[in-house]
């Protein structure tokens, strides 16, 4: 196992889930269409907390809002990990990383999620990284954007997945979304999907996805190849299986519990029909996730 990969662990992990597509019942807090994750990370002989803010969802105004209720404060933010191009993991970015305002804070992505994603459904629109969501802005803030493939290991047990090997039929097909490469409009496969690995001391893998565009299946596979981490704890985010097939939200959970995987914590994208499926097998250890939802592992 290189260096990069190996993942290490940590002895605790607070997340706070700061936007997401629903509010929770009666709560102050504020939805979007989106999702973004903060993780709060203890132990390793850490002398204060690290924090990773996965995705910024789409509007920063609101996920600041939700950062003041939930008593975050953004210039406490060590790291930024980018999920996809999508404008609803994106949107965000401007407006958040000025708030944490912190010269050399890494904001790790793949090479092509600046890339041109576009949909014709109903009309044609962008799908991909806002007008303001360039490279020359970000690095403008100071921030060191990290462009790879490859997993980034950012703190002792906790790493990115790099690009996802995708190995299941069950999960090959797109969203109906294209780009550009050499000049032709081609489907966009969204190669440039990532997810958050934190290895987690007598618990094993919590596996982060923004919309897993890869498969949530690959993206726990992948995740335990590169780490060597066969115990899988939880998965958590969305999964996009809105508009999948029964026999797809089948053949998921399906294989999920065949991995081991012991909880799921879904939202923005998973759909209610793959939420269900996932209740009826998981029962007490499926979570809905939502804005201000918070839990520690």
């Amino acid at each position: 196992m290189t260096l990069l990969n190996s993942i290490g662990e940590i002895d605790k992990l607070k997340v706070y889930v700061v936007a997401e597509d629903y509010a929770g019942y009666e709560s102050p807090l504020l939805a979007q269409h989106g999702i973004s994750i903060l993780l709060e990370t203890y132990g390793n002989d850490l002398v204060k907390p690290f924090r990773i803010l996965f995705d910024v969802a789409n509007n920063s105004e609101a996920l600041l809002y939700n950062m003041k209720l939930l008593d975050i404060d953004p210039k406490k933010i060590d790291a930024v990990v980018i999920s996809h191009c999508h404008w609803d993991h994106t949107g965000g970015l401007i407006g958040v990383l000025k708030a944490i305002k912190k010269e050399n804070l890494p904001v790790i992505a793949h090479p092509e999620v600046f890339k041109v994603n576009i949909t014709f459904e109903p009309y044609l629109k962008s799908e991909g990284v806002p007008y303001n969501c360039t490279v020359e802005n970000i690095e403008s803030l100071g921030c060191k954007l990290i462009l790879t493939k490859n997993p980034v290991k950012i703190v002792n047990g906790i790493m990115t997945t790099g690009q996802i090997e995708r190995t299941t039929e069950f999960e090959k097909g797109g969203i109906f979304t294209f780009t550009v490469v050499n000049g032709n409009l081609v489907p966009d496969e969204i190669l440039d999907d990532m997810a958050l690995i934190v290895n987690i001391k007598d618990k094993g893998l919590v596996i982060f996805t923004g919309c897993g565009h890869a498969g949530i299946v690959n993206t726990v596979l992948h995740s335990m190849k590169i780490t060597g981490v066969r115990k899988v704890h939880a998965v958590f985010g969305g999964f996009h299986l809105l508009n999948a097939s029964e026999e797809r939200i089948r053949k998921t959970v399906e294989e999920l519990k065949k991995i081991g995987v012991e909880e799921v914590y879904s939202g923005h994208c998973t759909g209610f029909r793959a939420h269900m499926e996932f209740y009826k097998k998981y029962g007490e250890k499926f979570h809905r996730i939502h804005s201000g939802y918070t839990t520690i592992f």
